[in-house]
């Protein structure tokens, strides 16, 4: 089991970063398509980060007998393998409409920042708890 918390470090470092990366970037406007496009590639590398860390940990999850744990990193991973193929075309679809000035697409294109934002942070919560869960002698049990 102690291989399996090794594993989910990363997964738990890419899930933060990105939150704590991610939250600065509200202060742009998002009516550039620099910052658009900046952004876009910020979710499009945490996508990445969460679905390969995330995949070591459920193995080790799996290996170490606790299917518990690997089925809700895999759950995880699933998330982001979905929201990968959703939310990076909306914002493709977005950027070319924020280079005409759209300011119905630029309200959208930081609302999808948000809950991306939001979502992350939901399931770091959970991944976080799920540990602590786990502990012996902890609190939350």
């Amino acid at each position: 089991m102690f291989a399996a918390l090794i594993c989910t470090i990363p997964l738990i470092l890419s899930m933060g970063y990105f939150l704590m990366g991610s939250l600065p970037l509200l202060i742009l406007n998002h009516d550039s398509p620099l910052d658009a496009r900046f952004i876009r590639g910020f979710f499009r590398i945490y996508y990445l980060a969460v679905m390969c860390t995330g995949v070591f940990a459920a193995a080790a999850y799996v290996y170490a007998g606790s299917l518990g744990y690997a089925a809700g990193v895999a759950v995880i991973v699933l998330l982001a393998l979905i929201l990968r193929n959703v939310v990076l075309p909306r914002m493709d679809a977005l950027l070319t409409r924020i280079e005409t000035a759209d300011a119905v697409a630029i309200a959208e294109f930081r609302r999808i920042h948000i809950t991306g934002m939001a979502v992350n942070f939901a399931q770091l919560a959970a991944l976080v708890w799920g540990l602590f869960r786990a502990m012996p002698g902890t609190p939350i049990q």
